[in-house]
């Protein structure tokens, strides 16, 4: 911002405080701070800033043509002002990425801390990006709610991990943190179980890991691969998902979805192979960040240990 433009900031704010204090004594009035948040929110949101209609039937025609529009206006109002000045840093004036964090915390009660973690680990890119067949095997409004709890990358935080990790311990490490995967997978999920046990005709199958979501009302198989994808886990994982519709699913339970999460894929022969099957199907790629080796475990001073250490001193 250049020197003319502060200067008329400051401006602004001088003359709203001499103003406030006539109109009303106790306001203390905006510094040129909250007035430069106030001029980008208006910008941001400019839907919210639109004449008011004051033709009843000229209302209701736009609540029944864009109930979006009334929907977000209103969204607008119900968060906090601090969240609102971190989405105007974070968004860089991307209106529809701003609602979207506007709409999730309104939905998941987000404090302020929450609403940066999330928007540091990319949400909005990733939230609905999964490759998928839902638009194909499931009706309209399970379809475009199952591709809304979909992630692509889905981001794996572990602690401890060896650089070299196979399966097993991706998944132990998966069952070591269920609580942050189960809010990287979203909200309406409960966990089932881990290496789920199901009978099917004369053998045992374990499923990696069953959960439920009580937004969709489906069971979610999901399959976990520390390879790259690969078509001919595609069989593996459509088994289980018939499996669970045959053997678990109840009366109104919807399909039961699978979801493949592996290390990389071709974009292109994934959606080939999930388009080729009637089954709901995701694919989706992780991501590891932050990890710790676990040869190096040992050398880290535990909080018990740095405590005494404290103490001492």
């Amino acid at each position: 911002m250049n020197t003319q433009t502060s200067s008329r900031y400051k401006s602004y704010s001088t003359f709203s405080l001499k103003s406030n204090k006539h109109a009303i004594p106790d306001a203390k009035g905006f510094s040129s701070t909250n007035l430069k948040y106030m001029h980008r929110f208006y910008e941001l949101y400019p839907l919210a800033f639109r004449p008011q209609v004051v033709d009843e039937s000229s209302l209701q025609d736009i609540g029944e043509n864009h109930p979006q529009l009334v929907d977000e206006t209103e969204c607008i109002f119900r968060i906090p002002w601090g969240h609102h000045r971190i989405l105007m840093d974070k968004c860089g004036g991307n209106e529809e990425k701003a609602l979207f964090y506007i709409r999730k915390t309104i939905d998941n009660s987000w404090s302020r801390a929450t609403l940066l973690n999330w928007l540091d680990s990319d949400l909005y890119e990733r939230q609905g990006k999964a490759i998928t067949n839902f638009s194909q095997s499931l009706p309209t409004p399970q379809g475009d709610l199952a591709q809304e709890i979909t992630k692509d990358p889905y981001n794996f935080d572990f602690l401890t991990i060896r650089q070299q990790y196979d399966e097993k311990e991706l998944k132990d490490a998966l069952m070591n943190n269920i609580q942050k995967f189960l809010l990287e997978l979203g909200t309406g999920f409960s966990f089932i179980g881990r290496e789920f046990r199901l009978v099917v005709g004369k053998t045992e199958q374990f499923i990696d890991l069953l959960f439920y979501n009580f937004q969709i009302h489906c069971f979610v198989v999901v399959e976990v691969k520390v390879s790259d994808f690969d078509p001919k886990d595609m069989g593996q994982l459509l088994t289980y998902v018939s499996a669970v519709d045959g053997i678990m699913k109840r009366e109104g339970d919807l399909p039961t979805i699978g979801l493949l999460i592996c290390k990389t894929k071709d974009n292109i022969l994934a959606q080939y192979s999930t388009n080729a099957v009637k089954v709901p199907i995701g694919i989706s790629e992780y991501r590891i960040t932050n990890f710790i080796q676990s040869e190096f475990k040992g050398t880290l001073p535990t909080i018990e240990e740095l405590e005494q250490e404290l103490n001492r001193k």
